[in-house]
């Protein structure tokens, strides 16, 4: 199937719904879905963003920034995972609570606003990733559109770029809490001195960085495009004083560059398989 046709699946999709609440992160895929649902449905869509500790402040900024520049009604909601020890115990189910506690307030606004249905971002390159998340939104019906339509990410910024979209090249940012290491617990000190230290890193012009939390130690992910500049021993200096600045005692530099979802290559293969069963613990 080719762009126009999938973009054309797309749109008959969001036209069947009668109502619609969006998962927004400002990301590129939630903002096109975003973009797209508004496109087709104008004021029978919301998108709702989740104010928590694990999204940085400048990707809540730069999402509220996107919304009202085109015309998006957005509403941001308070989600309370922090306050849940099976969420910040931090083992690799995290992600599955997280996105738990969203949708659970995405639902309770849905019913309270009078709205039919819940979507997220997820695109088609999603399915085949470990993506524990899945399973909350599969618990609560909530809809993938792009991946219905069978759009991958690289896709997806087209459609953006060819909407003439700001958030087309914009570079892939997932929440806080999955820049620190399965079993230390995810608290509001660990994501702030990891948002502090990716900010240091990009005020040094360091686009796609990403700042892995191993306690006192760093391991600082860029993009392998810059990696030249960076492995000068001055810029290493830079890097160093702007990581350590943000509370961390080592810093070291991952020469595979960045890469998403690293974090994941200590898991054995039968977690990454195998997604672990909801038990009575972990109420829908």
């Amino acid at each position: 199937m080719d762009l126009k046709a999938k973009s054309q699946m797309l749109q008959s999709r969001l036209g069947e719904l009668a109502s619609l609440l969006v998962a927004y992160s400002g990301g590129t895929d939630s903002a096109y879905l975003a973009f797209a649902a508004h496109q087709v449905l104008g004021r029978r869509m919301l998108a709702v963003i989740a104010d928590s500790p694990s999204l940085p402040r400048r990707e809540l900024e730069d999402a509220l920034a996107f919304a009202r520049h085109h015309g998006i009604p957005v509403q941001s909601i308070k989600t309370g995972e922090m306050e849940d020890p099976a969420y910040t115990r931090n083992d690799t189910q995290r992600c599955f609570r997280c996105k738990s506690e969203l949708f659970t307030q995405m639902e309770e606004a849905r019913r309270r606003l009078g709205f039919h249905h819940l979507a997220y971002g997820m695109n088609l390159d999603d399915c085949g990733e470990f993506r524990p998340g899945r399973r909350a939104a599969e618990a609560f019906g909530v809809l993938a559109p792009l991946a219905e339509a069978e759009l991958r990410k690289a896709e997806i910024r087209i459609l953006a770029r060819q909407a003439g979209l700001e958030i087309a090249d914009k570079p892939a940012s997932a929440c806080l809490s999955s820049r620190i290491e399965y079993g230390r617990a995810v608290t509001a000190e660990n994501l702030a001195q990891v948002e502090r230290a990716e900010e240091a890193l990009h005020a040094l012009g360091f686009p796609q960085v990403r700042v892995r939390h191993h306690g006192p130690l760093a391991r600082v992910e860029i993009a392998r495009l810059d990696l030249p500049r960076a492995l000068s021993l001055s810029v290493l200096d830079d890097i160093t004083e702007a990581v350590r600045s943000a509370g961390f005692l080592y810093v070291t530099l991952d020469t595979q560059g960045y890469r998403s979802g690293s974090m994941n290559d200590v898991l054995p293969v039968s977690a990454l398989a195998t997604p672990a069963r909801t038990t009575p613990e972990e109420p829908l």
